[in-house]
């Protein structure tokens, strides 16, 4: 059991203390001080005009399947991407944004007994894995680092960890 008078102080109002200026159960919230009849400086109706006309000049009259933004901290990475016909969470693109390759890595596609093919990070001094299969580069985030897609030896852009958006 609580002794009274605990529960005697809890039934009590919230007294201002000492060095407060104002009793707390008089102080207005900031949402009561917005004049909500004022349209806001920051507002603009246009901008989403502006935004569109801004991303199809970056495209050049291309279309896109498909924006590319990081999972792990949204930032756009493409705007102008072809969705894989197979694998429908894949997509290739050559012109891409917030991107890092890591050029200091390699990954090959491995070839064992599943009916999936991986792609395997392998040793760049060993002579005998120079000459085996296509040569992938891991694609990074640049903003968080989070690996987003691998470049292969054609200068493309295969995307597999992103949140797609329509275009």
């Amino acid at each position: 059991m609580e002794p009274e008078s605990s529960k005697e102080a809890a039934k009590q109002p919230m007294e201002a203390e000492a060095g407060d200026p104002e009793d707390p159960r008089d102080l207005v919230s900031s949402d009561d001080e917005i004049d909500y009849s004022v349209e806001p400086e920051f507002y603009d109706p246009a901008i989403d005009d502006v935004d569109e006309r801004w991303a199809h000049k970056q495209r050049k009259g291309r279309t896109s399947d498909a924006v590319l933004s990081c999972p792990a901290c949204f930032t756009t990475l493409c705007l102008d991407s072809q969705r894989h016909e197979k694998y429908v969470n894949q997509y290739r693109a050559m012109f891409v944004s917030n991107c890092k390759v890591k050029t200091d890595q390699i990954l090959r596609e491995g070839k064992g007994k599943r009916k999936n093919r991986r792609v395997t990070a392998v040793e760049s001094t060993t002579p005998e894995a120079e000459n085996k299969g296509p040569v992938f580069h891991p694609v990074c985030c640049e903003v968080c680092s989070t690996e987003v897609a691998v470049f292969d030896e054609d200068e493309v852009y295969h995307f597999f960890n992103v949140i797609p958006s329509n275009s």
